[in-house]
Parts: C-alpha cells; structure tokens; sequence
C-alpha cells in the first residue's frame, strides 16, 4: 500500500506559489472525529486508498504548522513542507483506530522525524557566498577561469584585480567552490555503474535489524531533540545561553536591541555572540 499512499503526496512548489499551496491547503475542511475515525477504519480495514488521500488531504494545514516551526535554520519552506508530508503519508500507512488517538496526535511524530533528518542532511555550517564579495566571486569564478583545475598566482592575481577583491578572496572562493557534498545514498544508476558495487554514507549508518515504525511510535522524538539541545547548551556561557534562548528558543522573540540594552553592548556584538554561539551548537549535536 506504500506506493499508491505515496502517489497522493501533493507536490509543494519552490517558486512564489507556495503561498498558494498553503491558502489551498488551509481551505481543505478538518475532519471531525467521527469522520476521521470512519476514513480511518475504512483504510485499515479494507485497504481504501480515498480514505487515505482524504486522510492526508485534511491534515496538510498540520504538516505546514509544524515545518513552520523550523524556519530558523535556512531551509527553503517548501522542502521542509514536502517532507513533513512524507512523514504525514507514512504515519497515514500505519494508522490504527483501533487506539482510540486522534490520527494528529499520531502523526506528529512521523512528520518531525522526516523533517528533523531533511534538516540534519542539508544544514551547512559554512555556507557558499556568505557576503555581497563572496557572492560576486561565487558567480563570476568560474567565468574567469581559463581552465579545470586550481588557480595560478598570476591567475589569482587578474582575477582579484577584475572582481576587486583580495588574491585571499579569491583563494577562500576556490576552496569552497571545489568542497562538494557527497551524496548520503547512491541512486540505483550510480550502484550498477560502480566497479565496485558502490558505496556511500547511508550504507555505514544502516542497520538491518532497527524497524524505523517501532521506534518512532515508542519514543518522543521532540522530547529527544529537545534533549540533544539541552546537553549542547551547557558548553556555551550563561550570556550566549540567554541569548540563544531568547532569540530562537521562544514563543515571543527578543530582538537584538533588547538584549543589546540588557546587556548594555551593541546590536552588532549581539550578533556576533548569537552567530558564535549557533556555530557551537551545531557542531556539538553533529558531534
């Protein structure tokens, strides 16, 4: 049943639409909770795949709720929300009424684990054109480069001397520039095209004998983020733990003025202590 389940995913565009998908979605009715059970029971019942697409279609608001509670590391909204509707679809598949929750209560759990791991595979501690020089060197590199391979220093030269840049702007570009990430699993073209068989980093993660089902409905997978987050935070100073906390970490944010003026430095140094401190965080839970 995966594959027809899997079929009814509603595709999330990345272009300005997405404002669309979502007043689409947020016009799609809720379901009561006798009607949810009734679709419910019917799908685990008797296999009913418009069952299981009413299922999913009533619940997208949700998944868009959730992923918007992971606007903070970058992500484009329409990749999170398209993840979290693989987690939806899954937990749509493994819906039993019989248990007596709401299929929200339920799902929760699936479209955070599928969101969680989109987030861990795609978040970037250093990324590719961080300021204005480094974007003009990331799109005019390569226009300027006569050949494969690194740069000479007459090389490095001309083409800080084009750009106006520094000849160490230029060295830092080319070294991002050729860091390519290694795809975390090979496609079906790739393994039968490999002398050797093929490998990639999934294969090392993998484990036969873990049923992904079991432990997402026995665990909170909030819970444990959460507490992943909890033991990263003691590694920073109570300062930059306030600031963590208040600027990410909360319902109301508080902005850099605010904690500017609590802590009687500028808007700017709260910045820096705010990037510093995310830097940390994120190489302690990768650790």
């Amino acid at each position: 049943m995966s594959k027809p389940i899997q079929s009814m995913a509603l595709t999330v565009p990345r272009s300005g639409s997405i404002e669309s998908y979502m007043q689409s979605a947020y016009g799609i009715p809720m379901l009561t909770a006798q009607r949810e059970n009734e679709l419910a029971t019917r799908l685990y019942s008797e296999n009913d795949l418009q069952a299981a697409q009413e299922l999913i279609m009533s619940h997208l608001r949700f998944v868009i709720h959730v992923a918007k509670g992971y606007a903070g590391y970058g992500l484009p909204q329409a990749d999170l929300i398209q993840e979290g509707n693989v987690g939806l679809m899954k937990a749509v598949k493994r819906f039993n009424p019989e248990v007596g929750v709401r299929l929200v209560s339920f799902a929760v759990h699936w479209i955070k684990a599928e969101i969680h791991e989109f987030v861990l595979r795609n978040w970037r501690i250093v990324k590719v054109a961080t300021t204005k020089a480094q974007r003009k060197l990331f799109f005019n590199l390569r226009k300027n480069k006569k050949r494969l391979g690194w740069f000479s220093n007459d090389e490095i030269n001309n083409v800080a001397e084009t750009l106006g840049v520094t000849p160490k702007d230029v060295l830092e570009m080319e070294s991002r520039m050729s860091n390519q990430d290694q795809a975390f699993e090979l496609s079906s073209d790739d393994v039968d095209n490999s002398a050797g068989g093929g490998y990639s980093p999934a294969l090392y993660l993998e484990d036969h004998q873990s049923d992904l089902a079991v432990q997402v409905e026995d665990e909170d997978h909030s819970a444990h983020a959460n507490k992943r987050l909890s033991n990263a935070l003691v590694i920073l100073d109570e300062r930059s733990q306030d600031i963590i906390r208040t600027r990410w970490l909360t319902e109301d944010k508080t902005t850099l003025q605010d904690l500017a003026n609590k802590y009687h430095i500028s808007a700017e140094r709260v910045r820096q202590l705010e990037k510093n401190a995310l830097n940390k965080l994120k190489g302690s839970m990768a650790a």
